[in-house]
């Protein structure tokens, strides 16, 4: 029954400073990644109109930007309904584009005899072709890290419990289902992609090298699934390359669309934990206040003014000095990098606090188990806690890693570890030091 979703089972759990903290703290990563997000929402619609990632000036990409976030709070404003809209076109797209790939793939293998493009084989199926990933203890426990981030969101999802239908059977099963679609959607996509593409080949190699990189690499893998279906039927090549642009921009439309999904449920979902949970009075003036709707328009149309000013500050400066926007925005991501992963630790101890806690209703029990569950919390606080100590010191890493060809390149590659694993750490504190205060005043005045 309760409205504040993360805050309210921390607060219940263990007590209201401990939840702000973890609460603010991922809040203002959340607000971080918007104005990130923002400025990329062009990629998916440059795939759309020109079935490539070639971007306009900055200018055009802060303008978006700025337009796409009063368009997303504006629209979420109008309450919950339109909301779930938003948010259902953005899953079915992104679930629609891995039917295309998962059946264009099964095609060119059936067309091409049943033989793959990667060699399938007892190593194919157990080794990675990423050289990041190859068998070693140190390589598991990193993909360990980035399997529990691909859940990333739920906690997002888990502050709209109170507004699913009967939600004491129907939330568990959904996010049971997820972890089985996302757990299996993985491998299977994967063993796809093979079916068309040599992992061995150059463009498995410019992938390493980081000439195809995360923010176009779904683009690049669409548009060669094309060209191999032409090839597969003995299509002219032209008709190949067509068929590529044409998957290359149906990509570019369901990312554009799960990203709208993701961005209503993120524009709404974390200040609606914050603001419902909370006591109105530790909020300024009408900060807190919800209208008829429920909603809390003015935190909205404050979040949506705090978001578009950073925007707006990171395009001037890139007007002037592209390398001090670059900076800037770096510095940002940095912030939100362990600011956003932290509070999984809160969300994991938490948990072991209220299953601890007789005192706590529960209407339902998946762990019953104690030693069961204590080996659950262990385990993802060490995993947790080492993804984020690694995060941290990676830029040194790399930096000690590294070969330079001269001291001023040393100088300031140093710089730039130094400046990123100070902004990691710095992130976290700032947020904290505001959440604690913000309690520390609240309780002074109203709760002696």
């Amino acid at each position: 029954e309760e409205k504040g979703g993360i805050y309210s089972w921390m607060e219940k759990s263990v007590g209201p400073t401990f939840a702000l903290v973890g609460t603010l703290m991922w809040y203002a990563s959340n607000c971080i990644w918007m104005v990130s997000v923002s400025n990329t929402m062009l990629v998916p619609l440059s795939n759309i109109i020109f079935g490539e990632t070639n971007l306009p000036s900055t200018t055009y990409v802060s303008l978006f930007a700025i337009i796409w976030m009063f368009f997303v709070t504006f629209a979420s404003i109008k309450g919950i309904d339109s909301i779930k809209k938003f948010a259902s076109v953005g899953g079915v797209a992104v679930l629609l584009l891995n039917v295309v790939l998962i059946v264009g793939a099964i095609v060119v293998l059936v067309a091409n005899g049943f033989e793959t493009a990667t060699p399938l084989n007892l190593e194919a199926l157990t080794s990675s072709p990423n050289p990041t990933f190859q068998p070693s203890i140190i390589s598991f426990v990193a993909f360990m890290v980035y399997a529990i981030f691909a859940y990333g969101g739920v906690e997002v999802a888990g502050g709209l419990v109170d507004e699913t239908e009967n939600p004491g059977k129907n939330y568990p099963k959904g996010i049971i289902l997820s972890a089985l679609v996302i757990t299996i959607g993985y491998a299977i996509a994967i063993l796809c992609v093979g079916f068309f593409v040599n992992y061995e080949s150059q463009w498995a190699q410019d992938i390493v090298a980081e000439k195809i990189h995360l923010g176009n690499v779904g683009y690049v893998m669409m548009s060669n699934l094309g060209t191999a279906i032409g090839n597969a039927f003995g299509m002219e090549a032209s008709t190949g390359v067509a068929i590529g642009s044409f998957l290359a921009r149906f990509t570019g439309l369901s990312m554009f669309l799960a990203y709208m999904g993701s961005f209503f449920a993120i524009i709404y979902s974390p200040i609606k934990q914050l603001i419902h949970g909370t006591p109105e009075k530790l909020w300024p003036g009408k900060l807190a206040h919800l209208d008829e709707k429920g909603m809390p328009r003015q935190a909205m149309i404050v979040q949506c003014t705090v978001v578009v000013i950073v925007i707006a500050i990171n395009w001037l400066l890139s007007l002037t000095d592209e390398g001090a926007a670059s900076t800037f925005f770096q510095v940002l991501t940095d912030m939100s990098n362990v600011a956003m992963t932290l509070p999984y630790l809160f969300i994991v101890y938490a948990f072991y606090k209220f299953k601890t806690n007789d005192n706590i209703e529960k209407g339902f029990v998946i762990f019953k188990g104690k030693s069961f569950y204590k080996f659950i919390v262990f385990g993802l606080f060490i995993v947790v806690g080492f993804a984020n100590f690694f995060t941290i010191i990676e830029p040194f890493v790399d930096y000690f890693g590294a070969t330079f060809d001269s001291a001023a390149a040393q100088n300031t590659a140093f710089i730039g570890a130094l400046r990123s694993t100070v902004s990691m750490v710095t992130g976290p504190i700032i947020f904290s030091l505001t959440a604690y205060f913000l309690m520390r005043n609240y309780n002074n005045k109203y709760n002696k």
